[in-house]
């Protein structure tokens, strides 16, 4: 049920948000040298690396660690990135990833490849099994500012707690975060 859940919403939210997708893609070609997007090398389930597409909100030479590892974030976005982290619009474009079936709407989001610490912790918790989300439980209670530690703990409670109405939940939480900008680091 999940995942015709996940295919049918992500169908209607791609022909809805054809135009908005497009402006963005536009603006952030307008905006900055180089591609639209950005494909990320990131953790799915079972540990398995896969592409994960956001519009691109930093410039092209950032390296390739989580945003608050680097020593002075805000010195690598482009002219719009930062307003395309707040408003979650850099999220959009992983609705591909949910169609591939590489993602979920609601599961742990998917961390980077590098990400060692966080991959170790989760695979040790059993969370490395549930399909990765676009937004999750961590997300609605912290997001960006939550410790590696209390992130782990949230999905494994998402890991136990799993069902259609949570997920209902964390979506309507996930939009008021969202509405709100409550949580976002750059």
């Amino acid at each position: 049920m999940k995942r015709w859940f996940d295919l049918c919403v992500a169908l209607l939210a791609a022909m809805l948000l054809l135009v908005p997708v497009s402006i963005v893609a536009i603006a952030v070609r307008l905006t900055s040298p180089g591609p639209a997007l950005y494909w990320s090398d990131r953790v799915g389930r079972y540990n398995r690396i896969f592409k994960m597409p956001k519009f691109r909100s930093m410039r092209i030479d950032t390296p390739a660690v989580a945003t608050h590892l680097l020593e002075n974030p805000g010195q690598w976005l482009t002219p719009i990135g930062s307003f395309l982290r707040k408003s979650s619009l850099d999220e959009l474009p992983q609705l591909w990833s949910i169609l591939k079936g590489d993602m979920s709407f609601v599961g742990p989001r998917p961390a980077l490849f590098n990400q060692d610490d966080l991959i170790a912790l989760r695979t040790e918790r059993g969370v490395h099994e549930l399909m990765p989300g676009l937004t999750g439980w961590a997300q609605v209670n912290g997001r960006d500012e939550l410790p590696i530690p209390q992130k782990v703990q949230l999905d494994v409670e998402y890991l136990q707690r799993r069902s259609f109405w949570f997920d209902l939940k964390i979506l309507v939480l996930t939009a008021r975060k969202v509405i709100a900008r409550d949580g976002v680091s750059h």
